[in-house]
């Protein structure tokens, strides 16, 4: 069991940053470990904010096909399993040297790049879409406006960011994220701090819902899930703001 602190948000102490790099080849691992409890499979829930990213994308740019796309936290490339051949170009970036290289072995279709925590290695407003899944509760809480100030220089006038988070107000999730050794750092966010986070950043926020209000799938849950996007108890949450 994890014997994890629970970190006041408004201490302003921040715990040190995980070495993911010690986590590439049981990634997976971990995280099902965390979310056992609810006796469904981390790739369901990765599914789920895979689509709910292509429709947002549809919803605010139109086809995905001609788009250029950033992962930024991509991770060792599980998300990115269900999303390359999506866009015209997809691209990868974290800060292990070892998690890029495995995400890269997983999906060679993929563009991936080591990335310093501090400047994307891209020029200005190259991006039709930059997301980020689950990456922001990692980000030391003094680090967040410069984190999404690069989000907004890589991103094209137009483009959209896409942020997915754990929803604090849900209590499986705190119990997930307190199980998880993975998130031995974590700060989870509100939504509306996410929101203000874009906000100071002159974005125009112009979609957010709250998902995976059950961990079932089939027509009536994702009608279901769609149906209380509004109601702030789903598991996660997602905002997209444009540029």
């Amino acid at each position: 069991m994890n014997k994890k602190k629970t970190l006041d948000p408004h201490s302003q102490k921040y715990l040190p940053r995980i070495n993911f790099e010690h986590y590439k080849d049981r990634y997976q691992t971990e995280i099902q470990k965390s979310i056992s409890f609810i006796k469904q499979s981390h790739d369901f829930f990765t599914q789920a904010k895979v689509r709910y990213l292509l429709k947002a994308v549809e919803r605010h740019l139109g086809a995905a096909a001609g788009l250029k796309v950033l992962d930024l936290g991509c991770g060792v490339g599980i998300t990115d399993q269900h999303l390359k051949g999506k866009f015209a170009k997809l691209h990868g970036v974290d800060i292990g040297k070892g998690i890029v290289q495995k995400a890269a072995k997983l999906n060679p279709e993929v563009s991936y790049k080591f990335y310093d925590g501090k400047k994307l290695p891209f020029k200005d407003e190259t991006m039709d879409v930059t997301f980020a899944i689950c990456v922001l509760h990692h980000v030391p809480l003094e680090n967040l406006k410069a984190f999404t100030a690069e989000m907004k220089r890589v991103t094209k006038k137009g483009g959209i960011i896409v942020i997915f988070e754990h929803n604090p107000l849900n209590p499986l999730t705190l119990r997930a994220v307190n199980q998880c050794d993975l998130d031995e750092d974590a700060i989870l966010l509100s939504s509306g701090k996410t929101k203000r986070l874009l906000g100071e950043q002159g974005m125009d926020l112009v979609d957010g819902r709250y998902i995976l209000f059950t961990p079932w799938g089939g027509f009536f849950f994702e009608w279901l899930d769609r149906f209380l996007g509004w109601l702030p108890l789903g598991a996660q949450y997602y905002v997209v703001g444009r540029k």
